[in-house]
């Protein structure tokens, strides 16, 4: 499985158990999803299945199954290492961006997010000051992360949120595991769970 390279930046946000600061914290993940990419997130739906998309425009139907079929691998590779938190559809929110690119230095199809290079500075994966990533966690609690918008290759879409997912899901079931690979900027990368 070809490996895809992941950015995880975590909001401060902490679960709560009312409605309000519910929706409190969803605000906090969708400014930090804004001011990550730019972007403004002005098309809310669901998937078919049931996880929450914010997107800067409204994503096919063959998207929204793509992102369903990345949590489905996500949920059965989970279950087999033993985990079970957060393994329902609606405990994910996906911010679908604007790529800033949509293809790579060798030319290849590869829609991806330009960040500030922050603890990848003088790595690799440094292009100036930025990285380009193809997702990133912006909140483990709630669940959500930020992918850019595809127009092919939806395959991939389904293993970025996979992968993504896979942070989120180590986060909520294992916390030593997730301290070992929240962060690639050692080195690294996905699939983390086998």
């Amino acid at each position: 499985m070809k490996l895809f390279f992941s950015l995880l930046i975590v909001s401060t946000i902490f679960a709560a158990g009312s409605v309000q600061s519910a929706w409190a914290q969803g605000g906090r993940a969708l400014r930090e999803a804004e001011r990550i990419s730019g972007d403004r997130f002005t098309v809310a739906l669901r998937t078919p299945r049931g996880a929450r998309i914010y997107a800067v425009s409204r994503p096919n139907a063959a998207m929204l199954s793509a992102i369903d079929r990345g949590l489905t691998d996500l949920f059965a590779v989970a279950r087999r290492n033993g985990y079970s938190r957060l393994l329902n559809y609606s405990d994910y929110t996906v911010f679908i961006a604007k790529p800033d690119r949509q293809k790579n230095a060798d030319g290849n199809y590869s829609p991806d997010i330009a960040v500030g290079a922050g603890q990848y500075a003088g790595t690799d994966y440094d292009k100036g000051g930025y990285i380009y990533a193809a997702g990133m966690v912006i909140s483990n609690s709630p669940a959500a992360f930020l992918i850019a918008g595809h127009r092919g290759d939806l395959s991939r879409v389904a293993n970025i949120v996979r992968f993504e997912g896979e942070h989120l899901v180590l986060y909520h079931n294992d916390r030593r595991r997730y301290s070992q690979t929240a962060d690639h900027s050692r080195g690294g990368g996905h699939p983390i769970l086998q």
